[in-house]
Parts: C-alpha cells; sequence; structure tokens
C-alpha cells in the first residue's frame, strides 16, 4: 500500500522504534499480563487468506445502521482482548465508541466508611469508562442516500461490516480489531466507480485536546485521569486511489476509491502493586502513534488476513449445530428472528440458539485475550457511567463470565481471569490484614484473628475493593480457578495459583467458629461443627446470621481443592492435613423440614426472598459438584430440586442462566431449555432480555435496562452442559437434550474436566458417536444412554467411542 500522499513517512517505523518501546512491557511481563505495550517481533503474517466464504460464514443480520440513542442495544461488538468498539454502521457518519479494559478511574479505595465498609463511588473506588471516539464523516452518504443497506457481524471471521448502493455503485466497509496489530481497523472499499470524501476525527470523551502531525499523518491525543493513568489514541488513514491529508486535529480525505483507517490507543496501567500500578516507561501518546503508523503501511488485505488467522484459531476450536432451520426461519433478519422465537407457540429455531451461543464464544475471544478480565459490561460502553461502575462483581458475575471458557474450546481465554487475581493478591492480603477486623465492620472476625486474604463484593484494577465486604468471594474465586486446573491439567497453573488457595484457607481457618447442631438424620445427640462467622447469603436476608449454606459449600469445597492441588504439587503435606481436619467438621446444609427445600441458612424457616434472583444456597448444585445427582443422597438433590422451584422461572438474564446450568444437573432437559428461551426473548420497552445485536439486557426499571455481559456466557455455559456434563472422572453425554434440539445434532470442541475434550454426534435423542480426546487426562468413564464406558488414554491420544445402546464398541 502507497502510504497517503503528502503526509506519510516514505517508509514504516523501523524495527528499532520498536524495540525502544518494547521495554515498556516489562513490569506486565513480569506477571505475565500483557497491557499496552509495543511488540518486539512482527506479527506472524500467513500466506494466503483464511477468510470463511460469505456463503459458509455464521452471520448475524441487520436491515439498518444502529439508531445513535440506542448503540449497546443495536451496535455490533468488536475486540482483542484489550480494546474494544461499538460499531453504529451509520453509512454517512460511522461512529465507533472505544475502551480499554484498563482505562479506570479510582485507586486502592483502601479507607473505610463509619460502617467498615469501604466506598462505593466513581471517584475513590473508581469505574470503567471511555477511552475515545472514531469519527468518520462522509457527506452525501446520509441514511436517505442510500439503498439496499445491510449490517453484519460475521462470527466466522471475525468481522463487523456494512454495504449498500448509491449512484449505481456498492459500498462496503469492515471493521476489525486485530490481536496480532494491536488496533482497530476500518476499511472502506466499493465497486462500480464510486469515491469517499469526508473527514476523520478523535473526538475525546473526558476533554482531551486533539491534535495533528503532517509529519507522520497521524491525529492523536495524550492526557491523565484524576488518579494519574495517563491514556492516550491515535488514528491514521491510507489511500492507494485518493488524496489523505492531516488538517487541524483530523484528517481529511478526498476522491478515495478505498480508505484504510487505523486506531490504536491505550493507558500506562501495569499489574504491579509496587509500582502503583502503573509503568512509567510507557509512554501512551507515542506508543499509539508508533502502533497506528506501523499497521497503516500493511494493505488492508494483510491486515485482515493476520486478523482472521488469529481469530480462527481460538473460534474454530468449537463448532455446534442443534438442528435444521426453516427456510422462512433463516431469512430473517436477527431482530426479526428473536421476536419470532418468542411468539406464542414458536416452533424451535435451532440455528439462531447454536448462533446465540458462538455469539457468546465471539464476545469471550474479543473481551479476554491477555488483558484483564471481562467485568460487567465487557469491553463495550457507550458513555463514561457504567451502572455498578463498570466493575467486578464476585458474587457471581466474574465467575459467570469465566464458566464458559473451558467448556467451549476458550481456556486460553480464562488466562485474563487468572492473572488479574495474582496481580491484585497483594493488595488484597493487605487490604485484609488491616482492615478486616476494624471494629465498624459487621461481618469481621469474631475470634479476633485475621489471615490470608478476602474480596468486597466489588473490586477495581488497583487492588481497590469496593461494595461491602465478602468474606466468602475468596473461596468462590479460588474455584472457579482450580476448575481451570480440572479441565486443563496444567500442573504449572496449578502452581501459580496455589498461593491464592492458600491464603484464602488461611482467612477460613481464622474465620471459622464453634458451634453445636442437633445430629443429623433423627440421631440422638448433637455434633460440634465449624460455621461462617456472621454474614450474608447474598445478596438478601439476614446479615449477622451464622452458617450460611453459601459460604458453608464454597468453603468446603476451597479446603477440598487445596487438599487435591497440595497433593499434585507433593506441597505443604502438613497445611494440608490442618485443612482437612477443618474441612470434616464443616457444617453440611440440611432439607428443612419446614419447607422441604434445602436450607439456606442454619435454619428450617426462609428468612429471605422466596424467589429471589441468587441461587446462593445451591453452590453445591452448580458450580459445585457436591450435589451432584449421581451422587448425593437422594434427599439433598430432592430438597435442592424443591429449593430451585421455588425461586421460580423468570428472573434476569444471568439469574436464568444460572437456573438453567441447574437444571441441567439434575438432567430436567426441558425445563433447561425453557430457561434458554426465556433469555433468549427480545427485550422489548427496556424488559429483561436479548437486544437486537444479542446483548443481554438487565431491566434497572419500568424505565430503564442496560447492558450486563455475565448472560451471554451464562446462557452458552448452560447450552454446552445440557449436552455434556463432566467432573474429574466421569464424564455425561445428553444429559439434558431437550426435545428441540433432539433429533439430530453435534457439538465438538467441549472441555471435560479431568483433561478432555470431546466431539458428540447424535440422533433421535441418543448418542451415534463420540470421541474424547486427552488434553493431559488419563482416566474418565463416560455415560451415555445408561451405558458407561472405562476410557483410559495417554496424554494427545483419543478414542472414538459408538453403540451406547447396544452397548457397542470402543474404537
Amino acid at each position: 500500500m502507497n502510504p497517503c500522499q503528502q503526509d506519510q513517512p516514505a517508509g514504516p517505523p523501523s524495527r528499532r522504534s520498536f524495540l525502544a518501546l518494547a521495554g515498556a512491557g516489562s513490569l506486565a511481563a513480569a506477571v505475565g499480563l500483557p497491557t499496552f505495550t509495543a511488540a518486539a517481533t512482527e506479527p506472524e503474517r500467513p500466506a494466503a487468506s483464511a477468510l470463511v466464504p460469505p456463503d459458509d460464514a455464521l452471520t448475524l443480520h441487520h436491515p439498518s445502521p444502529a439508531a445513535d440513542d440506542r448503540l449497546i442495544e443495536e451496535g455490533l461488538p468488536v475486540g482483542n482482548g484489550r480494546l474494544g468498539a461499538l460499531v453504529g454502521g451509520d453509512p454517512g457518519r460511522e461512529s465507533l465508541y472505544v475502551t480499554d479494559g484498563t482505562m479506570w478511574t479510582g485507586g486502592p479505595n483502601d479507607t473505610l466508611d463509619d460502617d467498615g465498609q469501604f466506598p462505593y463511588e466513581r471517584v475513590q473506588f473508581g469505574s470503567f469508562t471511555l477511552l475515545t471516539r472514531v469519527l468518520v464523516e462522509i457527506p452525501g452518504h446520509g441514511r436517505d442516500a442510500v439503498g439496499d443497506y445491510r449490517r453484519t457481524l460475521d462470527l466466522s471471521n471475525g468481522l463487523v461490516s456494512a454495504s449498500y448502493t448509491k449512484d449505481g455503485a456498492s459500498y462496503r466497509r469492515e471493521v476489525w480489531a486485530s490481536a496480532p496489530d494491536d488496533v482497530v481497523v476500518l476499511h472502506f472499499s466499493q465497486r462500480g466507480g464510486g469515491t469517499y470524501s469526508g473527514r476523520i476525527t478523535l473526538p475525546g470523551m473526558h476533554g482531551e485536546t486533539t491534535q495533528g502531525d503532517r509529519r507522520d499523518g497521524t491525529v492523536s491525543f495524550g492526557a491523565s485521569l484524576g488518579n494519574g493513568l495517563r491514556y492516550a489514541a491515535a488514528v491514521t488513514a491510507v489511500s492507494r486511489t485518493g488524496r489523505v491529508t492531516v488538517t487541524g486535529a483530523g484528517l481529511d480525505f478526498a476522491d478515495c476509491a478505498d480508505l484504510t483507517v487505523v486506531l490504536a490507543g491505550g493507558t500506562d496501567y501495569a499489574p504491579r502493586p509496587e509500582h502503583g500500578y502503573r509503568d512509567p516507561a510507557v509512554h501512551p501518546q507515542e506508543l499509539a502513534r508508533l502502533k497506528a503508523r506501523t499497521a497503516a503501511h500493511h494493505s488492508p488485505d494483510v491486515l485482515r488476513n493476520t486478523h482472521v488467522a488469529d481469530y480462527r484459531r481460538l473460534f474454530d476450536t468449537m463448532s455446534v449445530s442443534l438442528g435444521t432451520s426453516t427456510a422462512e426461519q433463516r431469512g430473517l433478519d436477527t431482530w426479526q428472528r428473536l421476536q419470532a422465537r418468542a411468539a406464542q407457540g414458536a416452533a424451535p429455531d435451532p440455528e439462531l440458539e447454536s448462533s446465540y451461543l458462538q455469539f457468546g464464544r465471539y464476545l469471550m475471544i474479543c473481551g479476554s485475550r491477555g488483558g484483564v478480565p471481562l467485568n460487567l459490561q465487557g469491553l463495550w460502553l457507550d458513555g463514561n457511567d457504567p451502572d455498578w461502575m463498570g466493575d467486578y462483581h464476585t458474587d457471581i458475575n466474574v465467575q459467570m463470565n469465566y464458566w464458559m471458557a473451558d467448556r467451549a474450546g476458550l481456556s486460553q481465554c480464562f488466562d485474563a481471569l487468572a492473572e488479574y487475581c495474582l496481580a491484585q493478591l497483594p493488595g488484597w492480603s493487605d487490604v485484609t490484614r488491616r482492615l478486616y477486623n476494624d471494629p465498624r465492620n459487621r461481618f469481621r472476625n469474631s475470634s479476633g484473628k485475621v489471615a490470608g486474604w478476602t474480596v468486597a463484593f466489588s473490586l477495581n484494577i488497583y487492588g481497590g475493593l469496593g461494595w461491602w465486604w465478602h468474606p466468602a468471594g475468596n473461596a468462590w474465586l479460588c474455584n472457579t480457578l482450580f476448575q481451570h486446573y480440572e479441565f486443563t491439567q496444567d500442573a504449572g497453573f496449578l502452581a501459580r495459583i496455589h498461593p491464592l488457595l492458600k491464603g484464602a484457607c488461611e482467612f477460613w481457618e481464622a474465620r471459622l467458629v464453634p458451634a453445636t447442631v442437633p445430629a443429623a438424620d433423627g440421631a440422638s445427640g448433637t455434633l460440634d461443627v465449624l460455621v461462617d462467622d456472621a454474614d450474608w447469603s447474598p445478596e438478601h436476608g439476614p446479615q449477622d446470621a451464622r452458617g450460611n449454606t453459601y459460604a458453608q459449600e464454597l468453603v468446603w469445597t476451597l479446603f477440598g481443592n487445596y487438599r487435591t492441588a497440595c497433593a499434585v504439587l507433593r506441597r505443604d503435606a502438613g497445611y494440608a492435613e490442618v485443612v482437612g481436619r477443618l474441612r470434616d467438621r464443616l457444617y453440611l446444609p440440611r432439607v428443612s423440614p419446614t419447607s422441604g427445600w434445602l436450607e439456606e441458612w442454619m435454619s428450617p424457616d426462609n428468612l429471605g426472598e422466596t424467589t429471589h434472583r441468587h441461587l446462593s444456597p445451591l453452590m453445591g448444585l452448580f458450580p459445585g459438584d457436591r450435589l451432584d445427582p449421581s451422587e448425593a443422597p437422594a434427599e439433598l438433590v430432592a430438597g435442592a430440586r424443591s429449593l430451585l422451584t421455588a425461586r421460580g422461572m423468570d428472573s434476569y438474564g444471568w439469574a436464568n442462566a444460572w437456573r438453567a446450568l441447574c437444571w441441567a444437573r439434575l438432567k430436567e432437559g426441558e425445563t433447561a431449555y425453557e430457561l434458554v428461551v426465556r433469555n433468549l426473548r427480545p427485550s422489548v420497552e427496556n424488559s429483561n432480555g436479548t437486544a437486537p445485536n444479542m446483548f443481554d439486557m438487565y431491566q434497572v426499571d419500568a424505565g430503564r435496562a442496560i447492558f450486563q455481559i455475565d448472560a451471554n456466557f451464562g446462557t452458552p455455559s448452560a447450552m454446552v452442559e445440557m449436552l455434556v456434563h463432566s467432573r474429574p472422572g466421569r464424564i455425561e453425554l445428553l444429559p439434558a437434550l431437550p426435545g428441540a434440539w433432539a433429533a439430530a445434532g453435534r457439538i465438538t470442541g467441549v472441555g471435560a474436566r479431568g483433561g478432555f475434550v470431546v466431539d458428540l454426534v447424535w440422533r433421535d435423542g441418543a448418542v451415534r458417536e463420540a470421541t474424547v480426546r486427552s488434553v493431559g487426562g488419563r482416566t474418565t468413564t463416560v455415560w451415555a444412554g445408561g451405558t458407561a464406558r472405562p476410557v483410559r488414554l495417554e496424554p494427545g491420544a483419543s478414542v472414538t467411542l459408538s453403540g451406547f445402546e447396544s452397548g457397542g464398541t470402543v474404537g
């Protein structure tokens, strides 16, 4: 590609200029969490295009651009794991809202309020916020001046596109966020003699001053937030056919048959508390300009091919078919299709449902690739004031964000959560030891002892805690991390998270208090047990009750996971024995003789809201294993089922997803499927449900709904769990297959705990063939249709199973 005429240097930036900035990554590299740094080497460039042809690609399409005031419901997302953008697709005024995952106000927030809890607001605790906007104005291409408009999200290739006709010419634009080049690219093309003329600007979102530089053909800004976080963005553009000129604080382009716009940007955040979560060696504005210029010296085909090959390396790890939709269903645009599926008595639309699963995987690839983990909104904002500050909620939301990764062939995308927890551990530990036992904290340890670490219900990226202490949050984070080990069998990963597990165990060793309870099962006498201190069952009921089921289940699982980790790693045998004795004394919930439900508190009475959104007392059913119906006492399973029934079937998207996962564990496929379909209902007049762009909307009140991303991951997790359930030593095929998917289907690349990957084909509700591949596991038992098959494999080997109905063959 030739550079734009007057204002670009003759050649690309040199490798030396990259290496001069590559040192900026030294702090981040120490803990393995990539940040906004220069790459020391050129990305791998594929020799040929890996683009899935249009007729074969999985797409979601829309007949009109996103409305300016509905971008969060209608804009299409792109992301490279660090940068994210919402794309509106207006033919005459393309506007991208751009985020960097580390663009956060706030700080350590380590001064308590009068009630012993942390401030939870946008200054001290802070908020996720926008990095910038990119505006491309093309006069004469207004919505009323064009025809045949179509806007598409191509899930197979990781591309957003818009096409239209004007004055006999066909116009097309594509947008993608490249991880290898670390930029967002907008490429404009045409057929039939059309051209583009207009202006590109970089309007800041925090009062920045944008400057143009004719020497390198960039427009950029650099600034700092009130907390000292430095950030910047830069944009450049090139054309092989027209003129691109830096004019003032923008880029003018004229008579361009093609145009490629490249955006780069980021912050000086680094995951090192000892350096104040900053890397002083990073110069964001200089680096943003360098990245934009460097990428722009490659042709758009090279940039696209590089992105598509990199994206498909992840996306293609799983494929899924839940059946065939009708030609009429396929002919509808995405919003029409969602509405048609929700109509009374509508037939299933299995291809829409599989697209929803793949859309969740798309968001995971876009939002969790070597940066901070996905927060309440992932990487997508339409303003600077997200609800709940766009934070990390530890009583379901951040965990739900990552239930899907290992199950859906995206184990690599889980790493962001683990690296985040490791980077935050020093801050969490310091704050816990200094402040947890503050006499004003109603959740303090009555023993007077404190050790290890815990968290609050809300977290930021600076080691800071927010809304209320959450004692059991440490256990839930640790159990989530440990399950990743169960999927991967990566002992190196287990060694890295061992300090997190041990610190959480130490916290609970200091926190548990003795209690005396009647003996179980009608036996006479009493039992001496250990219970959680004064605590809350999120997010309802009393805040001073001891021994709530939520905490007891989480700690029981934590202690077991820690003992397993010590055995695998052959370390801390003495402390593992201490933890084992504590575990043996833990009180475990019973079934209430009053309600027949699994008790939520150490009481036969329901002390909270019957239909509450949270399923806190069902931790042992999902995501835990203690109440797995294949092994747990029937009375406990029945009590869990009764409580789940009482909670109801209509809630927020994330709450429906959690319900669906629990019903899948109970092998109730039709009930789980009903909840999946409920989440697919279109969000109309601010209701809960799915927006036109497939984002899950959370109804705040009658007049407002917001995007909250966890259901976009939790619902696909439930769909996978309905097809393949696993725990170490056991893989169940089609445990909760609904009738809507029963005729025929297949799924490949499903992660299974114990270190396996499963490919599965079914017909008429029965398994026809399954292939099990080891990614580190050696033994398991595969169950299907009442038939059990023992499997022994060396890592890397595979086996194909068939004939489950008749006892069949292993081949």
